[in-house]
């Protein structure tokens, strides 16, 4: 093994831990995932017809050719500004590798996801992270996040919107002026993978005029195919060819790449996804705040809950109700649960549980 000398980091994720699973005896089957916050109607119809339809005799397309045109004709956009990969883990390390070396700086919109630092770290590169305030909502001041870019002039800037784990929700002037602050020294990683879950969201795809702005999605999330893994990025093509250079052939599997064009054809399902979301959202809400917990309530689909000692609230949860949430101390937030929106039976069954949960603790 070659040592480069690079601090690695893995990232924590949500998702059932197989391995922990077994220790504590629970059958994955019957474990309910709230710690994976996806469509909650799960896969549209039909998904499973289409990865049928695929001969897994012959290689993928390593240019996702077919989904990029489909992600174009529904984005108006052409496909030489598209880039799909084996979700937005895979896009977020690319764009580390492209545009990241040693010595050069970094700046995370912190809390954050975990692959973000991961990334810069596997580039030996150690970021600054702006922390949201917790006391102010978990907001950032914008004013005084674009005067910190301007003055560390980072190859890359992280930004989650709405924000994981937080579900905050920037609003386009605000984004915009992060955006020209950073593109001023480098390439803005705009994160949208929660975004198709958002009432009212504002259209980000002008924001690719400004040099060096890139957008993330999930269809992973959108359409709940979570063991494919599917996302893309947006930006010039300039950007997207430097990238897909250092892109592994074939990262992208065929079943993947039909589920995705597929599903670009049933935006009926992602809509009934969203009402789904608005209701069990509403619902979590006014039972876990009656329950006397405080919550912080985003744009997207999940919500944070101040539960205390968050590691043993989800333990307590997994080991005696079979319930799954994300216990967000990765996040350095050692006293929330974040709980991804299911349908409202399963909501049901969760209140229940953490119910029981805080009264025997």
């Amino acid at each position: 093994m070659v040592d480069t000398g690079h601090k690695m980091v893995r990232a924590v994720h949500g998702g059932l831990d197989l391995a922990e699973l077994r220790r504590l005896g629970l059958d994955p089957r019957a474990v309910l995932d709230f710690s994976s916050s996806i469509n909650p109607l799960g896969a549209p119809p039909g998904v499973m017809n289409a990865i049928a339809d695929v001969n897994i005799a012959a290689y993928p397309d390593s240019d996702c050719l077919e989904l990029r045109e489909a992600l174009g004709g529904s984005l108006n956009l052409e496909p030489d500004r598209i880039l799909v990969g084996n979700g937005s883990t895979e896009l977020i390390h690319l764009l580390a590798t492209a545009f990241l070396s040693k010595g050069d700086g970094a700046v995370i919109f912190g809390p954050a996801f975990g692959e973000y630092l991961a990334a810069c770290a596997a580039q030996g590169v150690e970021p600054v992270e702006l922390v949201a305030n917790e006391a102010d909502d978990f907001r950032w001041d914008v004013a005084e996040a674009c005067q910190s870019i301007r003055e560390l002039r980072p190859g890359m800037v992280f930004l989650c919107n709405p924000n994981n784990p937080t579900g905050l929700y920037l609003d386009e002037d605000k984004v915009r002026r992060i955006a020209a602050a950073a593109s001023a020294s480098g390439v803005l990683v705009l994160d949208e993978a929660y975004v198709s879950f958002v009432d009212g969201a504002w259209d980000s795809r002008p924001l690719l005029d400004i040099p060096n702005v890139v957008l993330l999605r999930s269809m992973t999330k959108d359409y709940a195919l979570t063991g494919l893994r599917l996302g893309y990025m947006l930006s010039s093509p300039e950007v997207i060819a430097g990238v897909k250079a250092r892109q592994y052939s074939w990262s992208v599997n065929a079943a993947a790449q039909a589920a995705g064009v597929m599903c670009l054809g049933r935006q009926d399902h992602l809509e009934q996804g969203r009402e789904a979301v608005r209701i069990g959202k509403a619902y979590l809400v006014d039972a876990l705040v009656s329950m006397g917990l405080k919550c912080r309530v985003g744009a997207a689909n999940f919500l944070l809950a101040s539960v205390g000692d968050a590691t043993t609230i989800r333990l307590r949860l997994l080991k005696e109700h079979g319930i799954c949430v994300r216990d967000c101390a990765s996040f350095g937030l050692p006293g929330y649960i974040r709980i991804g929106v299911r349908k409202m039976d399963d909501c049901r069954r969760l209140v229940a549980a953490l119910d029981k949960a805080l009264s025997d603790g």
